[in-house]
């Protein structure tokens, strides 16, 4: 490929990034992109959970996020299985916490409970949907970098199971929250153990230069923890690290439980005390294109539960409690965003290679992490079968920015025009979550597919919810 002062996107020849393959059949789906009861049924739509893409617009609009409830339960329940399998000889199991972050509402802080999943909020709003949902407070934990003394007071007043200290003030601030409530804190302290994720920097967050956790290198982590054993009024539990999101393999995950074993130990003999919890985070890798081949629930579990196991040998101390936090992998693979097409045209790139723009009518409202995190997505044509050639399409939304984009790059069907249905998978995570009202358009519905039947789990906004904010 010839350079361009563009960059790569305009050289000569341009057909698509490297990994992106001209499809043989350009019906056929991509499986591990998919929720697992999304299929072509006999005139080439897409069904999810037994309902046809087409009823589903029909009846709820478009766009909408569509949830697989069996594909949701099933991954929170074989992360659960999986992890609780692999510690079982070490620790008596492990605790797997859902990211609530990646997308809450109280349907599936309720489904997640019901398979044995932990909840992980960051702020009051999390906390008061898992609250509502009726999840046993024990059982959620309060993160988040600069919590409130309403956060902190609401959380130790509900019974939450834990809060995680991100920085060395916080400490006296739990604490004294505490002692006027007169209850005992339960606290973890989140620990940055210097170790380079390979993902986004946005989403890396174990590196020191960032505004997560207290460093290791320089002993704040350990004076923090002595911080927190000097105040009666807080419970020590352990100690916490996220090396960051969508993370493909175990090898960062070694590193970093070696560090914080080490400081666990540390811990432990210097005050004389035990530490019964660590958790060493998570963030699992999805797949979102090809390029992308997460491990299975199983095989992560496996090699977190070695590096533990050796990390633990090698400072001669027991093994903890391990708590981990698989991020977007549950939740993100089990929903795919429906949108109707409208506008097309095609755009002659250097070299003579075209590439169609195919506008929806949601965009960077409702799936903004393109434009954020120059993240890759994939999508087909949803409502129809088509025998038209591929064409290298980009899918863009209806936004007033140039940013608008939902899909960079893929090829679509030839044929695909204004009133077909578009459906892009793996929108589960950080999409609804990170929705706005840009150019005043109101959010998507979040609509739950099982066993031949949808329902409306948050209903779509209107412009009478926007208007009503605005008090003239």
């Amino acid at each position: 490929m010839h350079a361009h002062e563009a960059g790569s996107l305009h050289a000569e020849g341009y057909g698509g990034p490297g990994w992106l393959a001209v499809p043989d059949d350009v019906n056929a789906l991509v499986t591990p992109l998919w929720a697992r009861t999304v299929r072509r049924d006999g005139d080439g739509a897409l069904e999810v959970g037994g309902v046809p893409v087409t009823r589903l617009a029909a009846e709820h609009g478009t766009p909408a996020y569509v949830l697989d409830e069996d594909d949701l339960r099933a991954r929170a329940r074989g992360f659960v299985e999986a992890f609780d399998e692999a510690f079982a000889d070490l620790c008596g199991g492990a605790d797997v916490y859902y990211a609530g972050k990646a997308f809450l509402c109280t349907a599936v802080a309720r489904w997640v409970a019901e398979e044995g999943m932990l909840l992980e909020t960051c702020t009051g709003g999390e906390m008061a949907v898992g609250l509502r949902a009726g999840v046993d407070p024990a059982r959620m934990a309060l993160h988040g970098n600069n919590k409130s003394d309403a956060e902190i007071e609401r959380a130790l007043r509900a019974g939450l199971g834990r809060i995680v200290v991100d920085s060395s003030p916080e400490v006296d601030r739990v604490a004294d929250v505490a002692a006027r409530l007169g209850v005992r804190a339960p606290v973890l302290v989140r620990v940055t153990v210097g170790v380079e994720a390979h993902t986004h920097s946005y989403i890396a967050t174990a590196h020191e230069d960032q505004k997560f956790g207290l460093p290791l290198s320089t002993g704040e982590a350990a004076r923090a923890a002595a911080a927190v054993i000097a105040r009666p009024e807080l419970d020590l539990r352990g100690l916490h690290s996220h090396i960051g999101s969508q993370i493909f393999d175990v090898e960062g995950f070694e590193v970093a439980a070696r560090r914080l074993v080490r400081l666990h130990a540390q811990v432990q003999r210097d005050h004389g005390v035990v530490l019964p919890e660590i958790d060493l985070g998570g963030g699992f890798g999805m797949a979102y294109t090809t390029q992308h081949q997460p491990l299975p629930p199983r095989e992560l579990a496996q090699g977190m539960a070695r590096v533990v196991a050796a990390a633990c040998a090698a400072e001669g101390v027991d093994v903890p409690r391990v708590s981990v936090e698989p991020g977007r992998a549950v939740v993100g693979p089990s929903t795919f965003t429906l949108y109707t097409a409208g506008t097309t045209k095609d755009v002659v790139l250097d070299g003579g290679q075209t590439r169609r723009y195919v506008a929806v009518d949601g965009g960077m409202s409702d799936n903004v992490r393109t434009a954020l995190y120059s993240a890759d997505y994939s999508a087909t044509l949803a409502s129809r079968r088509s025998d038209a050639p591929p064409v290298l399409t980009r899918v863009v939304g209806k936004h007033c920015e140039s940013g608008d984009i939902v899909v960079m790059d893929e090829f679509m069907a030839g044929d695909l025009g204004a009133g077909d249905l578009v459906a892009v998978p793996g929108t589960g995570a950080y999409c609804r979550a990170l929705a706005s009202q840009y150019n005043h358009v109101p959010r998507p519905p979040v609509v739950a597919v099982s066993g031949g039947v949808s329902r409306v789990l948050v209903r779509r906004e209107t412009e009478e919810d926007l208007l009503a904010l605005d008090l003239g």
